[in-house]
């Protein structure tokens, strides 16, 4: 359904083999979009649209990751109301990526359409995942399959070994949270000119390298069909991400950044330390 597909994005994805995870340090921060139609077309595009993504996402290597996203949409079809959109979620992805929990609820109007509550962990020929509260039977998903920050560290190491291609298989807990994503992604040439956002200001981020990067995602049993969804945006090389392009072929959006607060980030070696 195009109108809850745009729900089931996971901005921040992934990036590097277990034995340089000490390599990239991704920044804990709090970034804010605001979201607005880009292009449409077609009967049941929207004709205007907007909202707004907040992502917040804190944790180290050694610790695992934590993040949390709030999606709210307002899309404004051809004929009759609109659809105002609201996904939640929370993800816990933990030290070297061999385990992945993950919550979310998705509400069309005040109604609650989707609730999954689940955990993911790496197997050695595969990734097993169950859910919580559920008669939902566990799901077995072969090998090689990245979690979300373990994709985004993948990413960054690729733009860093200049690498122009990715392709990865990724689970990331979506939609019903059973199925993993097949997934090609595009790195351009790092930027040069600096980010026009006041948000992106800070001079830590001005003096940080960043790459034009385009992600399409794929049904696992259709990787040579049309992406169920393209999601392109700049990212820097501390995790952050600006200029986002949410294409769905009949309708996109971008996702300005308007406001970015670093949060305390503690590297490996100092965590426990007084």
């Amino acid at each position: 359904m195009v109108w809850a597909r745009i729900l089931f994005i996971v901005l921040v994805e992934t990036l590097l083999s277990t034995s340089t995870h000490a390599e990239v340090l991704l920044a804990a921060h709090r970034a804010v979009y605001d979201l607005s139609l880009l292009k449409s077309s077609g009967l049941k595009a929207p004709t205007q649209a907007h909202g707004r993504i907040v992502l917040e996402f804190t944790g180290s290597a050694c610790e695992g990751y934590v993040q949390n996203f709030r999606q709210i949409t307002d899309l404004q079809p051809a004929e009759g109301d609109s659809r105002l959109s609201q996904m939640t979620s929370a993800t816990f992805e933990g030290p070297n990526s061999e385990s992945f929990r993950f919550k979310s609820q998705t509400r069309i109007g005040p109604t609650v359409v989707a609730n999954v509550d689940g955990s993911a962990r790496k197997r050695q020929d595969g990734v097993e995942i169950s859910f919580e509260k559920s008669k939902k039977p566990p799901v077995n998903i072969a090998a090689p399959t990245l979690f979300p920050t373990e994709h985004l560290r993948r990413i960054l190491a690729a733009a860093r070994a200049g690498d122009k291609f990715l392709e990865a298989r990724v689970f990331d807990g979506s939609a019903d949270g059973d199925k993993p994503y097949e997934t090609l992604t595009m790195i351009g040439a790092p930027v040069k000119d600096p980010a026009p956002e006041k948000a992106a200001q800070e001079q830590s981020l001005k003096e940080t390298m960043r790459w034009p990067v385009s992600a399409s995602y794929f049904e696992t049993n259709k990787p040579d069909g049309e992406p169920l969804y393209v999601l392109s945006f700049d990212l820097y090389e501390n995790g952050v991400s600006r200029a986002l392009r949410l294409d769905y072929g009949d309708f996109a959006m971008s996702g300005e950044l308007v406001a970015l607060t670093f949060l305390k980030t503690t590297p490996c070696g100092k965590v426990g330390e007084p």
